[in-house]
């Protein structure tokens, strides 16, 4: 690995920043004792890809070219992130009236359902995606995350069209 250019350095620190969003929701799950909802279950693995994208490219050390292709597989991930973000904090701003019932677990919909209906009923979201179980400075979970995928969207995009080679 060479030095750690401006390239590289912006790869690890997207690497790391995932890397401790996912253990602070590992953190919350086992030490807090808040069970993931199947919608914040898909966050985690945006951020897993998100990771695994900015260490092969810091491994990679791109050049113009495929640095754009690296930043255009974060934002993407993080754009279906933010989208799955977005859903949970809609579903947690619903009247009470209106917030769909809960569904089956997450593991059940996957072994009983055909793949794509199962994504379909995950991606939905359900009663259990609604509760607020943990919040800091007002923002929930799903709205740390959102605002934490959006960072990591515009902080790709500025990434992408201020490098200089």
């Amino acid at each position: 690995m060479g030095s750690l250019n401006s390239t590289r350095l912006f790869y690890v620190l997207v690497f790391l920043a995932c890397i401790g969003l996912l253990v602070f929701g590992l953190y919350l799950e086992h030490g807090k004792g808040l069970e993931p909802c199947p919608l914040c279950v898909f966050q985690r693995i945006a951020y897993i890809l998100v990771a695994f994208i900015a260490f092969v490219a810091a491994l990679h050390d791109p050049g113009k070219l495929s640095g754009r292709i690296y930043c255009s597989l974060i934002t993407l991930t993080a754009l279906a992130g933010a989208g799955i973000a977005g859903r949970q904090v809609w579903l947690q701003h619903l009247p009470a009236d209106q917030v769909p019932e809960c569904g089956p677990g997450l593991e059940y919909m996957l072994e009983a359902f055909p793949l794509g209906q199962a994504l379909q009923m995950i991606l939905s979201g359900s009663g259990e995606c609604a509760e607020i179980q943990w919040q800091f400075l007002g923002l929930s979970i799903a709205e740390w995350s959102l605002a934490c995928f959006l960072i990591l969207i515009v902080s790709s995009l500025i990434h992408v069209f201020i490098r200089k080679d």
